[in-house]
């Protein structure tokens, strides 16, 4: 049996429909956001397109029973950040990161995003090397089988060339018939070790990074993760298929 639970060929049809759900979302939001709005603004909003496109929000399930449908985290906000009255500001860090259901299977991706103005200085550094870092696992897929340490060594060597601070306790897993799924998909690893995946298999990659230390906190809600030193956080993640050439990203137009 595949790790993350086999999957019939309509079930990974429905992967890929909802992944396309899913980035469609991500990419009017992205569009949306703008300073003065609030984060519950934002979260209504997001629910409302969930179920305009034929989804369903799977943090407002009984699996999750999130206060919201996104986690919407702000500045030294890493993670699963409930939606507040917070207002966003012009240069705010924003993550978003966002899990939907379609047809019973489920798709998980993150992005982050300075709130109306062009990343720069070292906000920028931390965004597009927290994405490159994405990318670079998702890379390191080659196809049939391979090792999660493959995955996790590739992030970790990007991250720690751009010197930011690596999250360690936090990981991706696999996702599909429930969120979160075995195994876990750490951001540091080695090369050749950990668990065995291979084609069919479908994982949520999501490395996280700070500009400062890697320790982290969670808030007195019980959900959001910050970080301990308040410096800024991002967080980037898609999900993937494990095919027998590398990998199909799920999440993406």
């Amino acid at each position: 049996m595949l790790i993350t639970g086999e999957k019939t060929p309509d079930q990974i049809s429905a992967m890929r429909e909802c992944g396309k759900i899913l980035a469609t979302i991500y990419d009017e939001l992205r569009s949306y956001v703008q300073a003065g709005m609030s984060e519950l603004d934002i979260d209504n909003w997001v629910e409302k397109r969930i179920k305009e496109l034929g989804a369903e929000a799977t943090y407002r399930t009984e699996e999750v029973e999130f206060p919201g449908a996104i986690c919407i985290s702000v500045n030294d906000e890493l993670v699963h950040s409930p939606p507040t009255d917070y207002v966003l500001q012009r240069g705010d860090v924003v993550s978003f990161d966002l899990v939907i259901s379609y047809r019973g299977m489920k798709t998980d991706s993150a992005f982050t995003m300075v709130v109306d103005q062009a990343p720069a200085g070292a906000v920028k550094h931390l965004i597009n090397t927290t994405e490159q870092s994405l990318y670079s696992g998702i890379k390191a897929i080659k196809g049939g089988e391979l090792r999660v340490g493959d995955i996790s060594s590739a992030i970790q060597a990007v991250l720690e060339k751009g010197n930011l601070g690596i999250i360690r306790n936090l990981v991706g897993h696999g996702v599909g018939h429930q969120m979160h799924m075995a195994p876990e998909i750490p951001n540091f690893g080695v090369r050749g070790a950990g668990p065995v995946l291979r084609t069919g298999d479908t994982i949520a990659i999501e490395p996280m990074a700070s500009l400062g230390r890697e320790e982290i906190i969670t808030d007195n809600d019980g959900w959001t993760i910050s970080m301990k030193d308040g410096s800024i956080g991002a967080h980037f993640e898609h999900t993937v298929l494990i095919t027998d050439d590398g990998a199909e990203i799920l999440t993406s137009l």
